[in-house]
Order: C-alpha cells, then structure tokens, then sequence
C-alpha cells in the first residue's frame, strides 16, 4: 500500500485510512487503486473478520479531487470518463460485497464519493460535527459511486432527492434522526473499531450471509427474497459457528465462534 491509505491490523479488524488530509481526503487516482486493492484483499484474508473505514485529519472523505479531475480534463486525458467504472463502481461493490462487516467512521466531512463509501458501508458510526453532503449537482454531475440506489434506501426516496437536488449539508445529528448513520459519538474512531473488535470475535459466515439476504430484499420481490433466505439458511446451518452456538446454549455458557 501506498502512504495515501494506511492499514492496520489488530484482534481480526482491519482498520483503513483514507490519507490525504492536506486534501480532505479526496480521491484522487492513486487512493481510488489503493483503497480498492485494499478492500479486496480484505475481503480475501480470512484472517480479517470486521473492516473499519475511517479519514486522517479533520474530514471523512470530500470525494472526488477535483483539482486531478481538472488536470486530467485538461491534459485530454479519458481518465476522469472512465473513473466510475474502474474505481469507484468496483469500490462500492467491494464494500457493499464484503464477506464481513463494513464499518464506516465518519471523524469529518463525507462529500460525494466519499459519502457513498459510507452509505455503502453496513454500520456508520458518526463523530460529532460530521456532515454528509450530496454536491454533485453544484460541479454539475449526477450521481456515481451507487448513491442514488444506497441512500433512498436508508434514508426514503423523497429525502435522498432533496439531498441530491439542493446540495445541502445534512449535520451529524440530523443524520442520526432520519436513520443516516446509526450514532453520533465525540471518537468515531474509537467506536467503530470498538463495535468492529466485538464483531470480529463473532459468527463471520453468518454476517455474509445477513449481508446477502439484506441485498437481495432491497431489490428482489417477496418470493425471491425468500429463496434467498432459504439458501443462506441452510449454508449458515451447516456451520461450526451455528454449531457452538446451539452447544453453547444448552451448555449456558458463552459461545465461541471461529468465523467458520
């Protein structure tokens, strides 16, 4: 990995670190491959059961650098027409795909694509002062990084719209109150990796396939939301997780779980 996204690794959460704080943590070239290559090693390394998402400095993520984007434009490179679908198509899919967790902790801003992120994140975990802006309209773009299918669907279509349409800032409390983010903390860092730590000692096959079905619901009508279900059912009930946690049960004692 690159100095612009730094990696930690601590009890099976990995934590990532959007670093470009000189800029907000925009999102430039060489973060969007860092944190997408990031994300699916991640998903690859069995030895990772919870991912935290955070910024350095004072912000979450602005989003797009608009200043490479200008260069670029600039330069004729096709680069900025071929953003969305080499980065940040693929990076909301490897979040929103992840075989475990996705905890965003949103310290600062979060603008545009680097809202998405947490939108596509399972949990965000919000630090006082934070705000989430939808401001694609005012560089006049419409949306990418699968905001338009992520946010109506925390959020309700009617909001979402008023946030894509006006470009106004929604703060942190705000956020919590129409169901953004899931709490308002004073160090969403260290919440999120407290909550990350407790998952990652728990049944990691299971969160997939929670993740699964709850994808496949927001989507699909009842009878397909149901096969789904059944699916996911029968491969977490063959688990030795699920396995324990019968056993520890009637054992009445704590379960175990392995991720397996």
């Amino acid at each position: 990995m690159t100095d612009v996204l730094l990696t930690e690794d601590n009890a099976g959460v990995r934590l990532l670190t959007l670093n470009r704080p000189e800029s907000f943590n925009s999102l430039n070239v060489e973060l969007k491959e860092a944190l997408l290559a990031a994300l699916r090693d991640a998903a690859a390394d069995d030895a990772v059961r919870a991912v935290v998402i955070t910024g350095a400095g004072k912000a979450f993520c602005a989003g797009q650098d608009l200043k490479e984007h200008i260069e670029l434009l600039s330069s004729g490179s096709d680069m900025p027409l071929r953003t969305v679908e080499e980065h940040y198509n693929p990076i909301t899919k490897a979040v929103a795909n992840m075989p475990k967790p996705v905890i965003a902790a949103v310290n600062g801003t979060a603008a545009g694509a680097g809202a998405a992120i947490a939108y596509a994140s399972d949990l965000r975990i919000a630090q006082t002062g934070a705000k989430f802006l939808m401001a694609f309209a005012n560089v006049g773009l419409s949306t990418d990084s699968g905001a338009s299918w992520t946010l109506p669907r925390l959020i309700g279509y009617g909001r979402a719209m008023e946030m894509m349409l006006l470009a106004q800032p929604v703060e942190a409390d705000e956020a919590l109150r129409i169901g953004m983010v899931n709490q308002v903390v004073e160090d969403a860092r260290a919440t999120a990796e407290e909550l990350a730590s407790r998952m990652a000692t728990g049944p990691t096959f299971a969160y997939a396939r929670i993740k699964e079905t709850m994808r496949a619901a927001a989507s699909e009508g009842l009878d397909e939301a149901l096969a789904v279900e059944a699916g996911a059912q029968n491969e977490a009930g063959g688990t030795a997780d699920h396995k324990e946690a019968v056993a520890s049960f009637v054992e009445k004692r704590d379960p175990r779980f392995t991720g397996r």
